[in-house]
This record gives structure tokens, C-alpha cells and sequence, in this order.
């Protein structure tokens, strides 16, 4: 049985940089169609800030080696996690 060469990964990065080197007329025998949607994304929300106060957001996520957008998201998650009070 031959082993596939297809790289095993959800990572839409990674695989467009195995595409941009290799020809999918290569791997005919081992593609499947499906379906459904492959990546399913999450829906986003823009949130108007302040130019100060996206510098200051840009800041603390630099200052926690995060980016803006994982800083943010993970105060959300946070508050979302909270029981609420009624």
C-alpha cells in the first residue's frame, strides 16, 4: 500500500504553500470529493475603537506577544465565561 503524500494538516498557510510547489495531477488517485465546506471560518464583528485606543490595545497585546485580534478574543472569551448576574 502506498503511503500518501498529501500533507496531513488544517492549516490553510501550510497548505497553500505544499500547492504552490507541487501539481495536484500528482496525487489524482488519492483526492475524494466531499460535500461539504472544508474550513469553516467564525463569523467576525467590527468594533469601533478610538485611534488612541487601538494603540493602546496594540500595546498590551505586544506587551503579551499576541496579536491585536487573539488579545481581543481572548477578553471576550473571558467575559463570556463569566456567570451572569440578573
Amino acid at each position: 500500500m502506498k503511503k500518501s503524500k498529501l500533507p496531513k494538516t488544517n492549516s490553510i498557510q501550510e497548505l497553500a504553500e505544499f500547492w504552490d510547489t507541487h501539481d495536484l495531477t500528482d496525487f489524482e488517485d488519492e483526492l475524494e470529493e466531499v460535500a461539504g465546506p472544508v474550513f469553516v471560518r467564525g463569523a467576525a464583528i467590527k468594533v469601533p475603537l478610538e485611534t488612541r485606543e487601538v494603540e493602546a490595545v496594540e500595546q498590551m497585546a505586544q506587551a503579551k506577544g499576541v496579536s491585536r485580534e487573539e488579545l481581543i478574543r481572548a477578553w471576550v472569551l473571558q467575559k463570556l465565561a463569566r456567570p451572569t448576574k440578573r
